[in-house]
């Protein structure tokens, strides 16, 4: 996942009933994103997460949607961090997000 480090801080804010989490990686560049879905995969917990609508770029298409996935970790101290998973398993996390939204919808 470009600019985010392994691991990273992140702090909540809400935007007009938005969810919107800020993340400051290990060389405090900041970055926003959107938290679309907790996914529960194999006994591991993994944030779906977009950029903010209001971060896109006007020239994207609706349609696209840039997706990013990070697994829930504690340190050794007992706080979230948050890893990029490899390219099988965040696979595996999208395809279950999509078949959560498919029942959501039916």
């Amino acid at each position: 996942m470009a600019g985010l480090n392994n691991r990273n801080d992140m702090n909540e804010f809400d935007e007009d009933d938005n969810r919107v989490f800020e993340f400051i990686d290990e060389d405090g560049t900041t970055t926003l994103f959107e938290h679309l879905a907790t996914i529960e995969y194999q006994g591991d917990l993994y944030l779906v997460l977009t950029t903010p609508e209001n971060e896109v770029e006007e020239n994207t298409e609706e349609e696209e949607m840039d997706i990013h996935i990070l697994k829930i970790e504690q340190d050794e101290n007992g706080q979230d961090i948050y890893v990029s998973p490899d390219e099988d398993v965040m696979e595996a996390v999208f395809n279950e997000f999509l078949r959560q939204i498919d029942e959501e919808e039916e």
